[in-house]
């Protein structure tokens, strides 16, 4: 009956191993601890807690050993060493099953300690002969064979001499311990039937009856052709020595695998520790790169709002040219009609003059002169008036022009090329306020050369955000690159982040339709052979059953309908295939439409989407935290 446990819990220092193993041995063997089930299986009497108590031998050896020859502590190792003691003296596993089987009688310690020939050998004699031709023969080894097989013989050598067969023979047995119980078993046959070997020393009429035994030290000493075959062939072994020598050859082997396993352990620990360390540096990047991401955003707003500031200032800075314009237009009206009135005053008056100077012509011939100089001056004045109208046309049309360009860039170096063009306006129109306009056109040009900087600034900016960009960019895509060669060999069933082909066909897509088409047993011939053939028609550049459609301004590709491939496909495999190849044909045009082969995606199989880096990296690291919670 097995004992209580709770007693021997205490710690030990590893000092009291020896001696602790020792009591424990002795008890499993008065049978204090249950070792064997009733099902013939073995289970470890100190190991209670766990699940497994159906060992087979060699397994519950090995949990003994390993165990021994851990780092546990002292009180573990001193039991398990003293169960794979007790495995190994008390215990032999001679069938390789999970059954073990006591060789070695318990109440007989004197065979356990006797030398037996080995591999095992048996010995029969009294073997009938007759002699021919001055010869003596008698039975041969594969007929002897037969005859003994219910005990599993490998081989049964006749012994021969000078004068023939000798009446003897030589039978082996495997090397293992099914082979020593084979051995026992022919043995205790003879014996049972007064054949054994005591009886053939003891009887003095032998009769025609085979006798038969185990082949042991003495015959292996003995003279004669027995003695000789025993000699050449075989070794004197006790069993204890076989068996320390298998329980050495497993120990050795239990201590090899414990060695082994430390060095994985070890490994497996430095990958835990730089996958540790990759993980923490993509957080890192993703934190700068979302850093980033949020001050280009700023930036981008702030520049949106300072180019929106700059529009309303330039349309308001419009507007009042636009009314300034205007009041110099009814100005130059105003001008206009005064100078119509002083013509016609000047026409009167050269009537007048004419009048005169027909009076009295030769009075005043310089009279007549200064209204010569005079009609010329009003000639010019009419000149500048009409250039004057058609700069003034010039410029407003160069205006509206110019508020039509703002009204559709809305950018900042409009902005720029409109106050230029503000200031070749202003600079054509200067007039008798010419010092008013002078200061107007340096404020303005002030003005565009502060927006002149404040651009450039800008553009630097914008140039040092694009190259930040570019370079998160890069990283984040050679992350995603990694993690997807990191995922190709993790698949697991039913798993939410994945390797999705992109534009590869799955033959278990076919095998519904396939089922219903062809039958249950045909179903997958049929379905494989479809999955082979569109997916070969995918990979074909020459056939591009797309059209290209234009929505709301941008241009996108969609499938043509009308193909005949696919109308073939739909009238042949229905609605569900047509789907699935389309569905296809639209990855591959997306991802690889140059190559037109398969490429691999970090796929979302919940949302049945792209994921993100984001969700990858979170769909690793749980699945890191729960194997290490289940280890």
């Amino acid at each position: 009956m097995e004992m209580d446990q709770s007693s021997e819990e205490s710690d030990i220092s590893d000092s009291d191993i020896p001696d602790y193993e020792e009591e424990l041995y002795k008890r499993l063997q008065q049978g204090h601890y249950k070792v064997r089930n009733t099902n013939g299986s073995s289970r470890c009497p100190f190991c209670s807690g766990k699940r497994k108590q159906d060992y087979a031998y060699n397994e519950l050896l090995q949990h003994a050993t390993g165990i021994g020859a851990s780092n546990r502590n002292a009180n573990v190792k001193a039991k398990h060493r003293a169960l794979a003691k007790y495995l190994n003296k008390d215990m032999v596993d001679h069938s390789g099953s999970s059954q073990a089987v006591d060789v070695q009688p318990k109440t007989s310690k004197s065979k356990s300690n006797e030398q037996f020939v080995f591999p095992w050998m048996g010995i029969i004699v009294n073997v009938p002969t007759e002699c021919k031709d001055g010869r003596y023969v008698g039975e041969s080894g594969n007929r002897l064979k037969e005859q003994l097989s219910r005990f599993h013989p490998l081989k049964v050598h006749p012994l021969w001499n000078i004068r023939g067969h000798t009446g003897n023979a030589i039978v082996d047995f495997s090397k293992d311990w099914n082979g020593f119980r084979d051995a026992m078993a022919f043995e205790n046959h003879f014996e049972a039937e007064h054949f054994g070997k005591k009886n053939w020393l003891e009887n003095k009429h032998r009769g025609s009856e085979i006798y038969g035994w185990i082949a042991r030290a003495d015959d292996y000493n003995s003279p004669g052709p027995v003695g000789d075959h025993l000699r050449k062939n075989g070794d004197l072994k006790t069993v204890d020595d076989l068996s320390n020598e298998e329980s050495r050859k497993t120990s050795r082997l239990v201590a090899n695998l414990a060695s082994e396993i430390e060095v994985k352990n070890k490994h497996l620990q430095e990958l835990k520790c730089k996958y540790t360390e990759t993980t923490l540096s993509l957080d890192k990047m993703m934190e700068e790169r979302d850093s980033l991401v949020h001050t280009y955003n700023e930036e981008i707003k702030k520049m949106q709002q300072l180019a929106r500031d700059h529009s309303r200032k330039i349309i308001v800075e419009n507007e009042k040219l636009r009314s300034e314009l205007d009041s110099k237009k009814h100005e130059l009206e105003v001008r206009c009609k005064q100078l119509d009135k002083l013509v016609v005053v000047n026409d009167n008056d050269k009537r007048k003059l004419d009048a005169e100077k027909k009076k009295n012509a030769m009075k005043n011939s310089s009279l007549e002169l200064a209204t010569m100089a005079q009609k010329k001056a009003d000639e010019e004045v009419l000149r500048l008036l009409e250039v004057q109208k058609k700069q003034k046309q010039i410029a407003l049309n160069k205006i509206l022009h110019l508020e039509r360009q703002l009204d559709q860039k809305q950018k900042l170096e409009l902005e720029i090329q409109q106050m230029q063009g503000q200031l070749k306006i202003m600079k054509h129109m200067e007039g008798e306020d010419d010092a008013a306009m002078k200061k107007k056109i340096d404020e303005m040009t002030e003005q565009l050369r502060e927006k002149v900087e404040e651009m450039e600034g800008l553009e630097d900016l914008n140039q040092t955000l694009i190259v930040k960009e570019r370079q998160s960019n890069d990283e984040l895509q050679h992350a995603r690159k990694e993690l997807i060669n990191g995922l190709k060999d993790m698949g697991t069933v039913r798993a939410t982040i994945g390797i999705k082909r992109m534009g590869e066909l799955d033959v278990k897509q076919f095998l519904p339709t396939c089922k219903q088409k062809f039958g249950k047993d045909e179903a997958e011939s049929h379905a494989a052979l479809y999955c082979s053939h569109w997916q070969e028609e995918l990979r074909k550049p020459s056939w591009h059953p797309f059209k290209v459609i234009t929505t709301e301004g941008k241009s996108k590709e969609i499938i043509q309908e009308d193909d005949e491939k696919l109308q073939a496909l739909n009238e042949d495999l229905g609605e569900e295939i047509y789907k699935v190849v389309t569905t296809a044909l639209l990855e591959m045009n997306e991802y690889n439409p140059s190559g037109r082969y398969p490429v691999p995606e970090l796929w979302n199989f919940k949302e049945d989407k792209k994921a993100t880096l984001q969700e990858g990296i979170q769909y690793i690291l749980k699945q890191w935290k729960t194997h290490k919670r289940k280890r």
